[in-house]
């Protein structure tokens, strides 16, 4: 175990997570795992996998807070609801006071937070686990978090951008910030912001993950100018103007900002720090509200629709509307090489991968020994079949 000494640290990180006071959902099938890694950040791995969960299906890391832990985050969050919903497993790190007199994840430890380092890469080890146990999809690998965790978020997407599809973070900060960012808005370009992700992985040339934001608008503990932020870095990373082009309000008066599809800004008016929960048994409800789960709208749901889980729901407001040509009557799965996908305007390559089009799911390689289902639900829009 790594012991450390963190005196200025902890006064930081102290108000940014409290305790889950919630009583923990189907506590006993989320499962210690041993064995997943060298783990040189000396991090605890919980995994929940759906009964049944075939091989190549989606996997999601979910990253706790200060002063949380493993089963306090998959209660809160509602990720074990559309783990089950969506067919996807389910991977939820924990950080120890041994590490952290907080139970915070070093999110602002240059060792932890470096590419083939720390924290992060015995993230990445679970990952590769869930992988090669579960057979979960590799081209279908999604992280998000709260705060502290919300700010490895941003670190995994950062020195990982070639193992993570998409991410989100919520009440979070940009990578790679350092802890003054917390309080206040740090001045820096885009170009600056996006600089530092840049250097996370150095001559990385291939795609880079598709990052969703999520901050209240009340938030004291973390400056909702880090939201800004954070927007100027992930749209600087991908090339794209800081000006949404599409705006739309979200149940409970969310603002939802789309920056093309790759990136997406959320404003929860009025909302404190915590992670938006709307408990309840609707599709889009989820969680249990507790200290920082805040009831006003289900981000779990939202985030798990910008990646492109919840197939049976519209496309992102990012996503051009179908046209009025209703799609075919019970579509076909076809199955094709991605290649072929491509060149029958199915999908898209970029960077050498393949992406389906309108859902921008990620297929893998763009080559002719990969092969997927796609099945079109909408007009230019495809899906990935179920397993």
């Amino acid at each position: 175990m790594r012991v450390r000494f963190w005196a200025t640290v902890a006064v930081v990180a102290a108000v940014m997570i409290g305790l889950v006071v919630a009583p923990a959902r189907g506590a006993a099938t989320l499962t210690q795992v041993t064995g997943f890694g060298s783990n040189p950040g000396a991090l605890r791995m919980f995994s929940y996998v759906p009964t049944g969960l075939p091989a190549g299906r989606p996997l999601v890391v979910a990253l706790h807070g200060c002063t949380q832990n493993a089963t306090g985050y998959y209660t809160g969050s509602g990720w074990g609801k559309y783990a089950d919903l969506y067919r996807a497993a389910l991977i939820v790190p924990e950080q120890t006071s041994a590490n952290n007199a907080l139970s915070c994840f070093n999110w602002f430890t240059a060792g932890d937070i470096a590419r083939g380092q720390g924290e992060a890469l015995s993230i990445r080890q679970m990952v590769a686990y869930a992988v090669a146990t579960y057979g979960s999809d590799p081209a279908r690998v999604y992280v998000t978090g709260l705060s502290a965790g919300g700010a490895m978020t941003a670190v995994m997407l950062a020195a990982y951008p070639d193992v993570f599809a998409a991410g989100a973070v919520i009440a979070g900060l940009p990578y790679n910030c350092g802890t003054i960012c917390q309080y206040q808005a740090v001045s820096r370009t885009p170009a600056q912001w996006g600089d530092l992700v840049r250097a996370a992985y150095p001559g990385y040339s291939g795609p880079r993950p598709r990052v969703a934001i999520w901050h209240g608008t009340a938030d004291s503990t973390v400056v909702p100018a880090n939201a800004t932020e954070l927007r100027d870095q992930w749209t600087n990373v991908h090339g794209l103007p800081a000006t949404p082009t599409a705006t739309t309000t979200l149940p409970g008066g969310t603002v939802q900002e789309n920056y093309g599809t790759a990136v997406q800004l959320n404003r929860v008016p009025g909302l404190g720090h915590g992670t938006p929960v709307d408990p309840g048994g609707a599709e889009d409800q989820c969680g249990t509200t507790g200290a920082y789960f805040l009831a006003s709208i289900c981000s779990s749901f939202h985030i798990a629709r910008f990646w492109g889980l919840t197939v049976s729901t519209p496309p992102p407001s990012s996503t051009p509307p179908p046209s009025s040509t209703p799609p075919p009557a019970d579509p076909e799965c076809v199955r094709a090489s991605n290649y072929a996908h491509t060149v029958a305007g199915r999908a898209r390559q970029a960077g050498g991968y393949t992406y389906a089009n309108g859902s921008n799911q990620a297929m893998g390689l763009w080559n002719v020994l990969i092969t997927n289902g796609l099945r079109r639900t909408g007009d230019n829009y495809y899906v990935l079949c179920q397993s």
